[in-house]
């Protein structure tokens, strides 16, 4: 008797004990009704080359990829997405029937989404975006938004280098503000958005001046532990929209899900209730 393979995916980084993943796309699985597993995998950067080609002999459809392999996953990738080269970096890989291993990133794709879901009023065109940070997922946002339309983005990092350099690699449309500074990038601002691990639990708090913020602007952090920043406290209590680091998490996983099992998953409050149990 011929069994069908059952399809497998995970997320490969290190640690990963803390990922949210795996409850994600195991609530899509058995909502669906999907024979297949999703697990997660603790792979240490010297074994990451020789983990991922072996995958696919296991079962395995594909992987998302998270810190610290994100950008070194690209050099092992057979074909690479457009936004993956423009972003530097992948958090899905779909292992292909031929064999080869294709690289894409969807972190943009999901903070856009994600931005969609809040339900404020906020168009790309409206005006400026303040950026805090300049590490990989302030790259996917810069990416997503450029894309959308947004005219101009200020960017604020604490080493003002990687500022500098994203400036250089994307172009006009950026405008780096010292760190000291960051607080004034938020007077004009329509959009607002922390692509830093600050005020993160267990990291230092995020020390920016928030008194710049204006009603009416949409704030959003990347940050999901707490749900609650002391950034969206603060905005809310100044009549800004604000919208939670955590839809971000769950709209990436969608097209990484639909390409390995053939489901297109509905982000929705029970996706959310999953994600937090």
């Amino acid at each position: 008797m011929d069994h069908p393979k059952i399809p497998l995916a995970g997320v490969i980084g290190s640690p990963i004990a803390h990922s949210r993943s795996p409850q994600i796309h195991g609530h899509w699985l058995k909502k669906y009704g999907i024979k297949g597993f999703y697990i997660p995998m603790d792979v240490a950067p010297d074994n990451l080359d020789r983990v991922i080609r072996t995958l696919p002999q296991a079962g395995f459809v594909g992987v998302n990829v998270t810190i610290p392999h994100k950008e070194k996953v690209l050099e092992i990738a057979d074909l690479i997405t457009d936004r993956a080269a423009l972003i530097g970096a992948s958090n899905t890989l779909i292992f292909r029937k031929d064999g080869k291993i294709h690289a894409d990133n969807t972190d943009g794709y999901g903070f856009m989404k994600n931005l969609e879901s809040a339900g404020s009023n906020w168009q790309p065109g409206d005006g400026p975006a303040a950026l805090l940070g300049a590490g990989g997922a302030a790259r996917a946002v810069i990416a997503a938004l450029l894309d959308a339309g947004v005219p101009e983005i200020l960017i604020s990092n604490r080493t003002r280098v990687r500022a500098d350099a994203l400036q250089e690699e994307f172009g006009k449309r950026l405008h780096v503000f010292d760190w000291v500074q960051a607080g004034n990038m938020m007077d004009d601002a329509k959009l607002v958005v922390n692509t830093t691990s600050l005020g993160m639990m267990g990291k230092q708090p995020l020390r920016v001046p928030l008194d710049g913020l204006r009603p009416g602007t949409l704030v959003t952090d990347l940050v999901y532990a707490p749900l609650k920043t002391r950034l969206l406290e603060v905005a809310e209590e100044m009549g800004c929209h604000t919208v939670d680091g955590l839809g971000m998490l769950l709209h990436q996983a969608v097209p990484g899900f639909e390409r390995w099992f053939g489901t297109r998953p509905e982000v929705d409050r029970a996706t959310r209730a999953a994600a937090l149990a």
